[in-house]
């Protein structure tokens, strides 16, 4: 058998694997971060995280599809984990960066958020005029 055929079947497996583990968790974990950041709307809050899950497994998908390819044939069982692992650490650090920049959108649109609702008028209200009869 070919070992770089079975390089690339473990590859696939591994990487599809860890794709829907890690998708699941963010967005098991990620509804309460995004119900914050949307003011508690949470119907809002399930369609960003689903919109925002199916973005991941495209932009990850394809990425572990593009990346498929071995630059030469694996002669070895060595040569298998080294391929194997090459490509793997490759998908996890694009995994983790597409993560971090995500976190770091949505903390920046949270921050806005809070500082919004913690303004303070410039100056203090200093009394109460009725509304006129014309208005």
């Amino acid at each position: 058998m070919d070992l770089t055929v079975v390089a690339y079947v473990i590859y696939l497996l591994v990487s599809v694997g860890l794709t829907i583990w890690v998708a699941r968790t963010l967005s098991r974990n990620g509804r309460i971060f995004l119900g914050d950041v949307l003011h508690g709307n949470e119907k809002l809050a399930d369609a960003v995280n689903h919109l925002l899950v199916v973005g991941f497994y495209l932009v990850n998908l394809g990425f572990v599809a593009l990346y498929l390819n071995q630059d030469g044939e694996v002669t070895d069982p060595r040569g298998v984990f080294e391929a194997v692992s090459t490509k793997l650490g490759v998908v996890l650090l694009v995994l983790g960066a597409l993560h971090l920049a995500n976190v770091f959108v949505l903390n920046k649109i949270r921050r806005r958020g809070v500082m919004e609702r913690e303004q303070v008028p410039p100056v203090a209200p200093q009394g109460w005029v009725p509304p006129t009869a014309g208005a």
